[in-house]
């Protein structure tokens, strides 16, 4: 049985799916077998949903579509308001039993949440309560920018409330003007209880693969053991 990690990120847009395919090409990199999983995705492009295409092509296993993306929809907005106006409830057990498919199958499995921590997915469960039923170590993608130490450390809250670890975090530039970068990392360094695994900047030239050389699975690997 394969180990897996939650990614989740500040918000909306704090480079996720990026983060992701870096860990697992990373991994990859290490003659591990990867698969991404985003189990809940809304948001598509002429039939298409680019996240869960990257998380397939950063893969290095055939695996079943329906298992690294139980649920997929069409409308950018909120997964359980998208769920509500297809008429579709989303169960976490068949989340659950996908995640058990991947994991039989590979090393390493990451699995990327939609939006933040706290996103809610129906009438009663969020993405804290999908991470508790997979039971999985946290891995928290911060966007870098005016804001994130309020939204990093909110987050951070969350998955210790929610009883899991956090496995560590993850500095993306997403703001190429934001101001006392290198102090905002400080600041994060110092209070979030998990190893920083890596400052990836911005750049537009900057892909899943070259982020890679950004990231320390090797850290992200040692918090789990100390933890």
């Amino acid at each position: 049985m394969g180990q897996g990690y939650f990614v989740t990120g500040t918000d909306t847009g704090a480079g996720k799916t990026t983060i992701s395919c870096a860990l697992l090409r990373a991994f990859a990199a290490q003659g591990k077998k990867v698969v991404g999983m985003k189990p809940v995705v809304a948001g598509s492009e002429n039939g298409r949903w680019h996240d869960v295409e990257q998380l397939i092509a950063a893969s290095n296993i055939n695996a079943a579509r329906e298992h690294i993306n139980p649920y997929a929809f069409d409308p950018p907005v909120s997964p359980h308001i998208a769920a509500q106006q297809a008429g579709i409830g989303i169960d976490l057990s068949v989340i659950q039993r996908a995640y058990q498919a991947l994991s039989n199958q590979a090393d390493v499995v990451i699995v990327e949440g939609a939006g933040g921590f706290l996103v809610p997915l129906n009438a009663q469960q969020t993405g804290a309560d999908l991470a508790r039923a997979l039971n999985l170590p946290v891995i928290l993608v911060v966007g870098m920018r005016l804001g994130c130490l309020n939204h990093a450390l909110l987050s951070a809250q969350a998955i210790l409330a929610a009883g899991l670890p956090l496995a560590g975090w993850v500095a993306n530039g997403i703001d190429p003007q934001m101001l006392m970068l290198e102090e905002n990392i400080a600041t994060l360094e110092q209070r979030l209880d998990g190893p920083l695994l890596g400052v990836v900047p911005f750049d537009l030239g900057v892909s899943a693969p070259e982020s890679t050389v950004f990231l320390d699975v090797v850290s992200l690997e040692s918090s789990l053991i100390r933890s």
